[in-house]
Order: structure tokens, then sequence, then C-alpha cells
């Protein structure tokens, strides 16, 4: 078994949240491979996975990552997926905004994909 599965509730791209959205409009944009959006891998739902590559991203919004709870819950899922031979990126909503080259670059680059 691969180890991971789709997730639950998403909308049609399976996205939940508009900045879900906003990064998978970023990857399109750009013409990256198209990731599995909400995949499970063990206990945790990621944002966006390519498989293969085994590159996980997670989108991260000040609404939904404050307090010390999301903090740690955070960095024990980076940790965990880590140890299962991920490599995670972290992307903010102001960075899918402001700097779509860096973070297209970022990917390019976990990917192993030529610039």
């Amino acid at each position: 078994m691969h180890g991971y599965s789709l997730g639950g509730e998403a909308g049609v791209d399976r996205t939940r949240s508009d900045l879900e959205w906003d990064f998978l409009r970023l990857c399109r944009r750009h013409r990256l491979p198209e990731p599995l959006v909400n995949v499970r891998i063990g206990r945790w739902t990621v944002d966006f996975l390519w498989p293969a590559e085994r590159v996980a991203v997670e989108t991260d919004s000040h609404r939904w990552h404050r307090g010390s709870v999301a903090f740690e819950d955070d960095h024990a899922r980076e940790l965990d997926l880590r140890q299962r031979g991920y490599a995670v990126r972290r992307y903010t909503g102001c960075q899918i905004r402001e700097d779509a080259a860096g973070i297209v670059a970022d990917l390019r680059d976990a990917l192993g994909l030529a610039s």
C-alpha cells in the first residue's frame, strides 16, 4: 500500500479553503504537475501531495495556524512526515499572493523539475 489516501469532504478540486484554491491556481498557472489535494498520510491530512516525488505542501493562514495547539500540531505533523520520507514545504497566504516566483522555484527544485 502507498500509505496515503484521499481526504474527506472537499470541493470540486478537493480544496477546503480559499488559500488552498489559490495555491492550486498558482500550480496550474505556472504549469507545475497537478498535486493530489487533501490526502491522508498516516494520521495526518496534507494539503497537497506529489506522491511519486514524496513532496507534501502545507498552506498556512493565521486563521487556522495560530495558538499553541496548532503550532505544536504543525510541528508534530512535519516531523512525522519527514520521518516517513516526505519533503515538506510550508507556504503562507502572503507568500502565495506576493512571491509566486519564489514558491515556483522552490517547488521545481523539490520536484526535480528543470527551471
